[in-house]
């Protein structure tokens, strides 16, 4: 019996059973196990107030670790780029959408609204400031139905959610606009399976789900966020793809309140990809980027 540990969110439990549902057409004999993180307890602090990498993960990690389950199951983006000792990310699905939208308010119109919409992101928060300095972010945190819930009861014009979790749970119905112009949060939109690196007994149905160009773009997009030291918190964004044996690369550093913003934007071979994340994270760092990451943290 493969036991799949996942947060107890309705968005959590969609991953958990796609993986479910893969692992069982192998052959494989499989139970989900959700656990409840301290992410989702803390719904009031900010999650970069909250101090800690991997509020998302640290429980199913301890669960690893103690052996209650065998496989975690993440939105890779939640996911420190540095994992607890003897613990790896084994497979990723194929990735689904990148890019955040805002969604509007469900019962007003724009003049009903004041200038304000939710996120409990930096990144995002950094972006939109500096697209549009003249609004106030508010702080939003919970799963993603408690999150429209929020917004139905605010004054704001909107907020702003990740495409890929309202396509998971069904909710394109909702009045949205793709923010095409917003950097993506590293990994995100991609399904990620973490496992004790010792757990060779799995490792023949994850190769088999394992979705090799996801990997990649998954990797490119992490060691750029960990060279720059960013973690889960600093106001990074970074997206990949894979186009004509090309991998196309957008990425940048934001000042907390989008007064700066450092954005790289290159293409290499992809026989060359080897090291590209880091490569572009030095460039940002020696553009000023060193000096901005420094003032972020000071800040934070």
């Amino acid at each position: 019996m493969i036991r799949i540990g996942t947060r107890k969110s309705e968005l959590a439990l969609w991953q958990a059973n796609q993986v479910k549902d893969q692992l069982d057409a192998l052959g494989a004999n499989t139970i989900l196990v959700p656990l409840e993180s301290e992410g989702d307890q803390n719904l009031i602090d900010p999650l970069y107030k909250m101090g800690i990498q991997g509020v998302f993960t640290k429980t199913l990690d301890a669960a690893l670790l103690n052996n209650k389950i065998d496989l975690a199951v993440h939105s890779l983006k939640d996911v420190p780029t540095v994992m607890a000792q003897g613990i790896e990310i084994s497979a990723v699905l194929p990735r689904g959408a990148s890019k955040d939208v805002i969604v509007k308010h469900p019962d007003r119109n724009k003049s009903e609204t004041e200038k304000r919409i939710g996120t409990g992101s930096l990144r995002r928060k950094a972006q939109w400031l500096r697209k549009y300095p003249n609004y106030t972010v508010e702080n939003l945190r919970g799963n993603v139905q408690k999150r429209l819930e929020k917004l139905s009861l605010s004054v704001w014009e909107g907020a702003i959610f990740a495409q890929a979790g309202l396509e998971r749970l069904g909710l394109l119905e909702l009045t949205f606009e793709s923010l095409e112009w917003m950097i993506s949060a590293p990994a995100q939109g991609i399904v990620g399976i973490a496992s004790l690196e010792t757990n060779s007994a799995l490792k023949p149905y994850l190769n088999e789900i394992n979705c090799e160009q996801t990997a990649l773009c998954a990797k490119i997009e992490r060691t750029f966020l960990n060279t720059l030291e960013g973690g889960c918190t600093a106001p990074i964004g970074a997206f990949s793809e894979i186009k004509n044996d090309k991998v196309y690369f957008n990425g940048g550093l934001f000042a907390l309140d989008g007064s700066q913003a450092i954005t790289v934007e290159e293409s290499i071979s992809l026989k060359d990809a080897s090291g590209f994340g880091i490569q572009l994270a030095q460039k940002i760092l020696s553009q000023g980027g060193e000096t901005l990451m420094k003032e972020i943290k000071s800040k934070m």
